[in-house]
C-alpha cells in the first residue's frame, strides 16, 4: 500500500505542469497574455523548483514525513483549482505558484521515504517512480486538448484535481501517522554551509576534511551548467511543443497535444534504460548515445518536420535518460553523502532558475520572430553545448571532483 501511494503521488508531480502546453493557446486568448506570459505560466513551477528548495528543506526537518506529502498534495489539489477558477488572469497565476511549492515540497519529501522506506530497493522504487512521473506527463499531455474541446479550458485543466484527491486520500489510509521531524537527518537546511563542513567531515573519510567544498570545485559548477541546459531546452519544448508541432509539422491543434505526448511517453523507457545501459558501456558512451538522441529533435523538426513522430520519441527518451546520467555524475565525484547533497543542491537551485525562464524567452523569441524555428534553432544550440560539457564531464577523471 505504501508503494502504490508513493507512485500516485509520483503522478501528480508533473502532470499538472504538462496539462497546460495543449491549451496554452486557449488560455492565452482568454486571459489576453502575450506568448512570454504565457510562458511564465509553465516558468513559474520549475523557479519555485530553484528558489523554494532550502526554506522546504528546513521546514521538512519540522513535520514528518507524513504530513508534508500530504500538505505537498492539499497544495496541488488547490493550485490546480484556482488556476483553472473563473477569475482574473491574477489568480491563475496564484493558482501556478501554488502548485509550484506542492511539487516542490514532494520533490523533496518523496524520495526520502523511498530511502528510509525501501532501504534495499531504493533503484527500483525510483525506477518505478520516475515512470510514474512520465505516465502523469503522458495523460495530461494527450488528453487535455480533446478534453478541452469539448468542456473548455477551465474545466480541462481542473479535471486533473481529481489525480492529487485520490493520492491524498489513498496517502493518509496507507501511511501511518509518525512522530513530527521523524525520519531524516537529511531534512536539516542545506543552507547551512558552515554546520555542513563542520560535521560533515567526521565519519568514515578521513580525506574529506582536505577537500574543497562543493561550491569552489568547478566540476561542480560544469554540472550546473550541464543541467541548466538540460532542464532549459527541456521546459522550452515542454511549454511549446503543442504549438511548435502546429507550426512546423502541419499538425491539427486538436491533436497536438497527442503528438506531443511522445516526448513524455518515451521518458519511461529513458529513465528505466540507463541503468541497464550503464552495465555494457561506459557513462562517457551511454551519454553520447544520449545526445545523438536529444539533438535529434530539433535538428529532425528543422530538417524533416514530417518525421516528428521519431524525432519525438527518441528525445524522450533521451531528456529523461539525461536526466538520471546527470545525477548519476553528481554521485560518483561527490561520493559522500554530505558532499552529494550540497551538490545536488546547487545543480538543481542554479538549473531551475535558468530553466523557469526558458519558456518566457521561447515565447519572447516567437513573438518577435513570428515563426517557432527561432526558438527550436536556439534549444539545437543550447543541447550541442550541453553535448560538448557532457563529453568532458563524463570522461574525466573522478579525482576532478576534489
Amino acid at each position: 500500500m505504501l508503494l502504490v501511494a508513493v507512485l500516485l503521488v509520483a503522478v501528480n508531480l508533473r502532470a499538472p505542469l504538462t496539462a497546460l502546453p495543449p491549451v496554452v493557446a486557449d488560455v492565452a486568448a482568454d486571459l489576453h497574455l502575450t506568448a512570454a506570459a504565457a510562458g511564465l505560466l509553465t516558468g513559474i513551477p520549475v523557479l519555485c523548483f530553484a528558489v523554494a528548495t532550502p526554506a522546504v528543506a528546513g521546514l521538512l526537518g519540522r513535520s514528518s514525513l507524513r504530513t508534508a506529502i500530504a500538505v505537498a498534495l492539499a497544495l496541488i489539489l488547490a493550485g490546480t483549482l484556482l488556476r483553472s477558477a473563473d477569475v482574473a488572469a491574477a489568480g491563475t497565476f496564484a493558482g501556478t505558484v501554488l502548485l509550484g511549492l506542492g511539487i516542490t515540497t514532494a520533490n523533496l519529501a518523496v524520495p526520502m521515504i523511498a530511502q528510509r522506506d525501501f532501504p534495499g530497493h531504493v533503484a527500483t522504487v525510483t525506477g518505478l517512480y520516475t515512470a510514474a512521473i512520465n505516465v502523469g506527463t503522458v495523460a495530461t499531455t494527450a488528453l487535455t486538448a480533446p478534453l478541452a474541446d469539448a468542456v473548455g479550458w477551465r474545466w480541462a485543466l481542473a479535471s486533473w484535481s481529481v489525480l492529487a484527491a485520490v493520492a491524498l486520500v489513498w496517502w493518509l489510509r496507507a501511511v501511518p501517522r509518525e512522530a513530527s521531524g521523524s525520519g531524516d537527518e537529511a531534512a536539516s537546511d542545506p543552507g547551512d554551509l558552515a554546520a555542513a563542513a563542520a560535521e560533515g567531515v567526521t565519519g568514515t573519510d578521513p580525506a574529506a576534511a582536505r577537500e574543497r567544498h562543493v561550491l569552489a570545485t568547478p566540476f561542480t559548477w560544469w554540472l550546473c551548467a550541464m543541467f541548466a541546459l538540460q532542464s532549459s531546452s527541456f521546459y522550452a519544448l515542454t511549454a511549446w511543443l503543442p504549438l511548435i508541432l502546429e507550426d512546423l509539422a502541419g499538425i491539427p491543434r486538436s491533436a497536438s497535444g497527442g503528438a506531443a505526448s511522445l516526448f513524455q511517453g518515451f521518458a519511461i523507457v529513458g529513465g528505466l534504460a540507463v541503468p541497464l545501459a550503464a552495465r555494457r558501456w561506459s557513462l562517457r558512451t551511454s551519454f553520447a548515445a544520449i545526445a545523438v538522441l536529444w539533438l535529434a529533435l530539433p535538428v529532425g523538426l528543422l530538417v524533416a518536420p514530417d518525421l516528428w513522430a521519431v524525432w519525438a520519441s527518441m528525445a524522450g527518451i533521451a531528456q529523461a535518460a539525461n536526466f538520471v546520467v546527470i545525477f548519476t555524475l553528481v554521485a560518483q565525484r561527490f561520493p559522500t553523502v554530505r558532499r552529494g547533497r550540497q551538490a545536488s543542491a546547487t545543480v538543481q537551485s542554479v538549473g531551475y532558475s535558468l530553466a523557469a525562464v526558458a519558456p518566457t524567452l521561447a515565447g519572447a523569441l516567437q513573438t518577435a520572430t513570428g515563426t517557432w524555428t527561432t526558438p527550436v534553432a536556439v534549444v539545437l544550440g543550447a543541447l550541442v553545448v550541453m553535448t560538448a560539457i557532457g563529453l568532458a564531464l563524463t570522461g574525466s577523471p573522478r579525482s576532478r571532483a576534489r
